[in-house]
C-alpha cells in the first residue's frame, strides 16, 4: 500500500470523514499525516481500532491485548526486556513504542511490514505473541459487539483485512511531540537549559547521532548493524537479514525514534540496556567489531560532562503522548 497524506486524497477529489475538531499535530511534526492509499482515516475506523487495540479477546488465552505490549502509560512499550506472549512465553525482542508510527515506512526491529496494516495481524496471529487463529478473530469480528461497528466503519460484513485497517486506523493517532526541544526550535529559547543545548551540540556534532535519528520523527527509518547483536562475540539475531537474506544486512536494526525516550526503556532490539546512560556509554566505546558494522559507528572519546550533556538532551525529547481524535 502507498502513503499518501491526507491532503493529497482531498486533492483528488476523496472524500475524509473526520471529526469536527480534529485537533493539531504536536508542535515538531509534520502537519500532514499519511496514511495507506484504500484506508482512508474516519472517526468510526478510529474508534473502532481503539476497541479492538484494547481488547483481550484478541489473544488465545484472553490474558493479552495490545495494550498489554503497547501500554500507553509506559509511551507504548511495556517496561519488559523482551515482550512476553501468551502463557507467560518470553519473546526475543523488545518492545518497539507505536508513537508516531503514522510517519514509519517499516515497522518490527527488521521491516518485515511496509505499512501498518501489514503489520496490525502478525502479533495477533503469531503463536509467541498473542496466538489468535484467524477463525477466532472472525469470530471476535462478527459478534454482537463488534459486527455493526465494522459494518458502520467499513459499509460491509467484516472480514480480516477490516480488522488490520481498523487497528492501523487507531495506530496512526498516537503521537508525541511538543517536547522542551521543539519548543526551542520553534522560538522558545527558554525551553532548554544550558546543559541539555551544548547535548543538541553534540547530537548534531561530535556524537554524530543525527546520522540515524534525523527528522520529525528522529529515525532515519533504515536499519544499521550497530553491533549489539554480536556483543557475546556471535551473533545473536540475525536482524534484517532474515527479511532480505542479504550477508550485508546480518545484524541490523531499524533505528528507533528517540522520542519519549526516557520512557521507553530497556533499549535495544533485545532489551540488554538498562538505562541511556549504558546506551551513550556502548556508542561512546564505538559499539562491538564485527564484520558490517556500520561505518558511522566508532568511539566517540566523550567527557564525563558531555556524557551528562547528551543526557540532558535526551531527556528534552519527552513531551506530551496523545491518541485518537
Amino acid at each position: 500500500m502507498r502513503h499518501v497524506p491526507l491532503w493529497v486524497a482531498l486533492l483528488l477529489g476523496g472524500t475524509v470523514t473526520l471529526p469536527a475538531a480534529r485537533p493539531r499535530a504536536p508542535l515538531g511534526l509534520d502537519l500532514f499525516r499519511p496514511y495507506s492509499e484504500g484506508n482512508i482515516p474516519t472517526a468510526a475506523k478510529i474508534a473502532l481500532g481503539r476497541q479492538l487495540f484494547n481488547d483481550r479477546r484478541l489473544s488465545r488465552d484472553g490474558s493479552l491485548s495490545c495494550a498489554g505490549c503497547h501500554d500507553p502509560r509506559r509511551a507504548f512499550t511495556d517496561g519488559r526486556v523482551v515482550a512476553l506472549g501468551v502463557d507467560g512465553a518470553p519473546g526475543s525482542r523488545n518492545v518497539p513504542s507505536l508513537i508516531n508510527r503514522a510517519w514509519g515506512t517499516s515497522f518490527f526491529w527488521d521491516g518485515r511490514a511496509s505499512t501498518l496494516e501489514q503489520q496490525a495481524l502478525q502479533p495477533i496471529l503469531s503463536p509467541a505473541e498473542l496466538g489468535m487463529a484467524p477463525e477466532a478473530v472472525m469470530a471476535l469480528a462478527r459478534s454482537a459487539q463488534y459486527r455493526s461497528d465494522f459494518v458502520t466503519a467499513f459499509g460491509a460484513e467484516p472480514t480480516l483485512s477490516d480488522v488490520a485497517r481498523a487497528l492501523a486506523s487507531y495506530v496512526r493517532t498516537i503521537v508525541a511531540g511538543s517536547s522542551p526541544f521543539d519548543r526551542y526550535v520553534g522560538g522558545e529559547r527558554g525551553a532548554l537549559g544550558g546543559d541539555a543545548i551544548r547535548g543538541l551540540g553534540l547530537f548534531r556534532g561530535k556524537a554524530g547521532c543525527t546520522a540515524c535519528h534525523a527528522g520529525p520523527t528522529l529515525s532515519d527509518e533504515r536499519f544499521h548493524n550497530t553491533g549489539v547483536a554480536w556483543r557475546t562475540g556471535r551473533l545473536s539475531d540475525d536482524g534484517r537479514a532474515r527479511v532480505t537474506g542479504a550477508a550485508a544486512d546480518r545484524g541490523a536494526f531499524k533505528t528507533p525514534s528517540l522520542r519519549q525516550v526516557t520512557g521507553t526503556a530497556p533499549y535495544m532490539h533485545d532489551g540488554s540496556f538498562a538505562t541511556l546512560e549504558q546506551v551513550i556509554d556502548y556508542y561512546d566505546a564505538g559499539g562491538q567489531a564485527n564484520p558490517a558494522l556500520d561505518t558511522r559507528i566508532r568511539p566517540l572519546h566523550l567527557s564525563a560532562g558531555e556524557r551528562r550533556d547528551l543526557l540532558a538532551f535526551l531527556a528534552a525529547l519527552t513531551g506530551k503522548v496523545r491518541d485518537g481524535f
